[in-house]
């Protein structure tokens, strides 16, 4: 292969375009300069000779293999270059370059070496990620969301990483077109790219429109070799560095020696049977969530961080990479503590050989500046040197105010009644006295005759409280786990009451049969096609606390075994779980089988990347039971309990129907996505005149601007239009009585809105008696020309040909496509200012008007404690203001 240059520069000009590539490639050198550079009338002045000089000094310095002539360069100047090297040796291209890098591009080449400093990919321009990015993405504002990716570059975002997986978004589509946007983009494109989804179509799309080498993120060997061998060998294919989780056909590794285990058996199979470049090689051996207040994750951080020293050591040139937001998410909502968090996680990270991670840099402290307190306990919690460190990390952010002042805590709470304190224990995660307190509500036999009662009552309670604040995102995940421990702890002794109490049942009455100790069967899964299994895991737990009997399938669970584990267990309610993309098609499918057969049970739906939304309009159409998206965990307890009671459960199932109708039919509204033309086509497609055969345009009687003040507030306001007015005070009629004045006919709001006009009438007498308000407005008018889409403004009458212009107004052409059958132009205000090359002169008036007084009127009325009349004020500033321009700014009288 070869690779050059050639034109547009001579020799001398391309000698250091020349040398920066020889130092960049194995490949063979080709140079075709012009004969210099062209003079004033396009011509090339540089002889032959002057040009075989400076190509033989190519030669002879080793740049080059293959050389020539382009633009300006005759058969002398060819014979005399050929004269010239022919005794010269050609450069013998480096058996390597950049040896032990990963070399990545976007519009510039991005490399990674031994003495690389960590590398920050932005997380930002991911849908599930950053609810802005997601908003612009689902509105199609792709332009917009270019923002997004723009501000990570500027905050040192070295890749970009790029996510699409959502279940209302067409994937591949939605990757490929924001790609070629990025591309648009120079101070964006310039740095590599990081194309992130669970499916491979999506991941497909993208490497098709990026420029340079980017990143592919991620595969792994869960769906066993030859799938993954697949993927890698068409990634390869597009010259792309690729991302391995530490996933294999078991599932996720949570311990280091797995990790490593899976990660060097990944490693020989992409460098043995794929030739794969090593440098190209990213693992990435699962950053999992600590301080979740389950025992067993709690080593997760340091499996990580012995998991990347024994993969640095032992796979030469692998590279590893992490996520970071997982490391916290047990405290999501406390940003200080996760950013304190993610800082220490780094810290021993980079230093062990962690080269990359997903992670907001811009918002993580130094490690030195962390508050010693703070500090320690992060470190606590990720090396796991307390099993306390949970438990502190919590009360420190719970007891540290915004101001660094300590929360007192007392003991108040127990003066309250025995609900309250079960209710208190419950939301705050005490244990100290919950048994105190059950045993003291066993004992009213008169409110609580069974013990299953206390159940169903102040503890059924609490938890819908811990179900509210934890939705609300103002409860956290460990002090959620917390709260299940004092319910099971509560549930625990009341168990054995219950027995007896069953016991006694049967001996009174003769009946042998099983009682159910349980409020219901709840069967949960991870389904198949998706390892990730922590939020359901807690799921379990906090639903088992509530007196829950729940059959937990697992991960990767297939459709048939999940219906055949609820008929075996005569399961209540189904739950399904997932966190990838690919996941929501396979609980659609899931639905459909239990629709098919006839399974008529509860179907709850969670997981990081499920959604009301997408619950409602693509997996409650295929299912007639009912079908309720279940986010948090807390929540989880409630909804099965109202599904599950009989008293309320038609309303609350009738609840949500009524709910999720509404959701989708607010979906298919907005369902019409836009398609774009190019400029070029909306420009050929756009509204033109023909100058030469209209009306020339008016000449204005004056050029500049002119200041209007005092505008007549009487003459004003017989201008005023009173709907916009109405709807300040939120009145508004119904059909027929819309608008004014036949909103004083309506039954509902005609006899306020005639209160509230004959108040307006009356203070604005008031205003225009007392001259309160100052109308003013200024007008200015200017020679223009239109350029394109741009509009040029001039100082005065100008030559056509030579004059500059004072401003140039950017215009912005309408390119989203219309109906087939409009013919309607694409419009741009350019369209209606005759065109610089017409010859035609043109002009363009533009204005401003205001009503000065309001805000020191409304202050005033305000300070006096009446807001009705401070708001009063502005709703007829507001009036008049739209109205100034009526008598005079908005007339021809400045033009002709």
């Amino acid at each position: 292969m070869c690779i050059g240059l050639n034109c547009a520069l001579g020799a001398v000009e391309m000698r250091p375009f020349i040398e920066a590539i020889g130092k960049c490639t194995t490949s063979y050198v080709i140079c075709y300069p012009n004969a210099g550079l062209p003079n004033t009338f396009g011509g090339y002045d540089e002889t032959p000779e002057v040009t075989a000089k400076h190509i033989r000094d190519f030669a002879v310095d080793g740049l080059v293999n293959i050389v020539g002539g382009c633009c300006g360069t005759t058969p002398a100047h060819i014979r005399e270059i050929a004269e010239a090297v022919k005794h010269c040796k050609p450069r013998v291209p480096p058996s390597s370059v950049f040896e032990g890098h990963m070399q990545l591009s976007g519009l510039e080449p991005f490399r990674m070496g031994p003495y690389t400093n960590f590398v920050n990919i932005g997380e930002r321009c991911n849908v599930a990620g950053s609810r802005r990015f997601a908003k612009l993405i689902m509105a199609g504002s792709y332009e917009d969301a270019l923002t997004v990716a723009k501000a990570q570059v500027e905050m040192g975002a070295q890749i970009l990483d790029i996510n699409m997986d959502d279940g209302m978004l067409d994937g591949p589509r939605a990757m490929a077109r924001f790609c070629n946007y990025i591309a648009s983009e120079p101070d964006i494109a310039k740095v590599p790219l990081c194309i992130d989804s669970s499916n491979f179509d999506v991941i497909e799309a993208g490497l098709k429109c990026c420029q340079g080498k980017c990143i592919v993120n991620s595969i792994s060997l869960k769906e066993g070799e030859e799938d993954f061998l697949a993927k890698a060998r068409k990634i390869k294919q597009y010259g792309a560095a690729v991302v391995v989780m530490a996933f294999d056909e078991v599932g996720q590794a949570t311990d280091s020696k797995t990790k490593v285990s899976i990660c060097t058996r990944a490693y020989n199979l992409l460098v043995d049977k794929l030739k794969f470049n090593p440098n190209d090689i990213i693992f990435d051996p699962n950053i999992l969530t600590i301080g979740t207040g389950m025992e067993e994750h709690d080593k997760y951080a340091i499996h990580f961080l012995e998991a990347t020293k024994t993969i640095k050591d032992t796979l030469k040139g692998a590279k590893v990479s992490g996520g970071l937001s997982n490391l916290s998410f047990s405290f999501r909502g406390m940003d200080a503590i996760r950013e304190a968090m993610h800082s220490v996680f780094l810290y021993h990270a980079i230093k062990i050989g962690m080269d990359m991670g997903i992670v907001n840099a811009g918002n993580l402290p130094v490690y030195d500046d962390i508050e010693k307190e703070l500090l320690q306990l992060c470190e606590d919690i990720i090396w796991n040197k307390d099993p306390e460190a949970t438990e502190k990390l919590l009360k420190y952010a719970q007891t540290t105010a915004k101001g660094g002042k300590k929360v007192i805590q007392t003991d108040e709470w127990r003066n309250g009644s025995v609900e309250e304190r079960l209710e208190y224990a419950l939301v705050k995660g005490i244990e100290k006295y919950v048994v105190e307190d059950t045993e003291e509500a066993k004992a009213n036999k008169e409110k609580y005759p069974r013990p299953l009662h206390i159940i169903e009552g102040p503890l059924m309670n609490g938890m819908k409280v811990v179900g509210e604040l934890f939705g609300a995102g103002k409860m956290f995940l460990p002090q959620v786990i917390k709260s299940a421990r004092v319910m099971k702890k509560s549930v625990g002794y009341l168990i054995p009451f219950m027995e007896k109490e069953r016991e006694e049942i049967k001996a009174a009455t003769g009946s042998t049969a099983e009682d159910n100790p349980y409020q219901g069967t709840i069967v949960i899964a991870t389904v198949k096609g998706d390892v990730h299994d922590i939020g359901k895991n807690i799921v379990g737990v906090v639903l088992g606390c509530n007196n829950f009997r729940v059959i937990d399938l697992g991960v990767m669970t297939p459709c048939d075994k999940i219906l055949r584990a609820a008929i075996e267990n005569k399961a209540d309610i189904i739950g399904l779980s997932g966190l990838i993309t690919p996941s929501l098609d396979e609980m659609i499918f899931v639905a459909k089988e239990m629709e098919r057969l006839a399974i008529k049970l509860p179907l709850l739906i969670g997981g990081a990347t499920t959604s009301r939304t997408h619950t409602a309009v693509k997996i409650a159409p295929r299912y007639s039971a009912p079908v309720i998206h279940c986010l948090d965990a807390s929540k989880s307890v409630v909804v099965c309990s109202q599904l599950l009671d009989e008293t309320v459960r038609d309303e609350f199932v009738e609840e949500v129907a009524e709910e999720y109708e509404d959701i989708r039919q607010e979906h298919y509204d907005t369902l019409k996505e836009r398609r774009y033309l190019s400029l070029q086509q909306a420009r050929d497609k756009g509204f033109h005149i023909d100058w030469l055969t209209h009306p020339r345009p008016v000449k204005p009687k004056f050029f500049g601007t002119r200041v209007f003040k005092n505008y007549d507030l009487e003459k004003l306001s017989q201008y005023i239009d009173w709907k916009p007015f109405f709807d300040v005070w939120q009145l508004r009629g119904k059909y027929p009585n819309r608008g004014f004045p036949k909103i004083f006919n309506d039954k509902t709001v005609g006899e306020e809105a005639r209160k509230v006009y004959e108040d307006a009438q009356k203070l604005l007498q008031v205003l225009i008696r007392q001259r309160k308000f100052d109308a003013r407005g200024i007008l200015g008018i200017w020679p223009a020309q239109s350029v394109q889409d741009d509009i040029l403004l001039y100082s005065e009458e100008h030559d056509l040909h030579s004059s500059e212009p004072i401003a140039t107004f950017y215009g912005l052409r309408q390119q989203a496509e219309k109906d087939s059958a409009s013919t309607d132009p694409y419009y741009c205000l350019s369209d209606f200012i005759a065109p610089l090359e017409s010859g035609v002169r043109d002009y363009l008036g533009m204005f401003a008007v205001a009503i000065f007084g309001v805000e020191e009127l409304s202050k005033a009325y305000e300070n006096k404690g009446d807001d009705y009349n401070s708001i009063m004020v502005k709703a007829l500033g507001d009036r008049l203001a739209e109205v100034n321009l009526e008598p005079g700014l908005g007339t021809f009288s400045w033009w002709c």
